[in-house]
């Protein structure tokens, strides 16, 4: 009989390996013929379509290095001044090619699918990291980047810091006796409609290290309607931004949406704005965020 080895365990290991292959693949691949790195030079113009990625670049002091992002990428202030080239799930080859750049960057999550081959057809360099979908990958991810462009000290300061922000933010959260329940209810640009975010994802995770529980009754994104709202009765409900500024960031015509008015949160003035980029995906400051999203949570 095969010996049993714990889930979490196996978890170790495997990250363990998986960084070990990602980190040779991308020397592998981000060498060229005399073993010079992709990244490094001030020659290089980059696309990037993932928001934790540019959020990562900026971090390392690699900001100065992009030349386009796509629409979700909104932290830091300093993507304000970055020509867009969509939203990740509705791209055009066109708007990056455009924009000359030396290498395009993504995490997989990108449509139309046939895009990123028509950017490599014209000799166009793509780079896919893997997703930093929890602290340990998001910080393993932020290594494999600055190892691309010799900033491996700068992510090993980044690391170290993010270590020290979640010991404060745990101790932070451990202040609050209760954990109200919270609805995240967020708008989605690929299907231009309000939804309820499940409780699956970072999104969720974030909450739960904040102190709080979801109050969807669902794992996956659910569309927003009355019924919906009417099972849930949320405590807190957290407005992602986009969606929250689109009505004119008015708090009346929130509270007009479907079900909302009716919640313990609208009738206890407990909807609070919310920064997407503080919430749907780990980085550098996850400790930081950890403890915005507990103050408005708890208060």
């Amino acid at each position: 009989m095969a010996a049993y080895v714990p889930a979490s365990l196996l978890t170790f290991y495997y990250m363990r390996i998986f960084g070990l292959l990602m980190i040779i693949g991308v020397s592998l691949t981000g060498c060229g013929r005399f073993g010079k790195k992709v990244g490094g030079d001030d020659k290089d113009r980059i696309v990037c379509v993932s928001k934790q990625m540019t959020e990562f670049l900026f971090a390392l002091n690699l900001g100065h290095k992009i030349v386009g992002i796509d629409l979700t990428s909104t932290y830091p202030t300093e993507t304000k001044k970055l020509t867009t080239v969509g939203y990740h799930r509705h791209l055009n080859a066109e708007g990056i090619i455009s924009l000359e750049p030396t290498v395009v960057i993504h995490q997989g999550d990108i449509a139309p699918a046939n895009v990123m081959a028509q950017v490599q057809q014209v000799g166009i360099p793509v780079k896919v990291y893997p997703p930093g979908s929890t602290i340990d990958s998001a910080k393993m991810v932020l290594a494999m980047v600055a190892h691309d462009y010799g900033a491996d000290s700068i992510a090993r300061r980044l690391n170290q810091n993010l270590d020290r922000q979640l010991q404060i933010a745990d101790s932070f959260v451990r202040r609050f006796p209760t954990r109200p329940r919270v609805l995240i209810i967020h708008f989605g640009q690929q299907r231009n409609q309000y939804f309820v975010m499940g409780t699956r994802g970072t999104a969720n995770a974030m909450l739960t290290l904040a102190g709080g529980d979801n109050a969807a009754d669902t794992s996956s994104f659910r569309d927003l309607s009355a019924e919906v709202i009417a099972r849930e009765q949320p405590d807190v409900i957290l407005a992602t931004d986009f969606g929250f500024d689109r009505l004119g960031g008015s708090m009346q015509k929130f509270m007009d949406l479907p079900g909302i008015a009716l919640t313990p949160a609208a009738k206890n003035g407990k909807i609070y704005r919310i920064e997407e980029h503080d919430l749907v995906y780990f980085g550098p400051r996850t400790g930081e965020n950890i403890i915005k999203i507990a103050k408005l949570i708890h208060q």
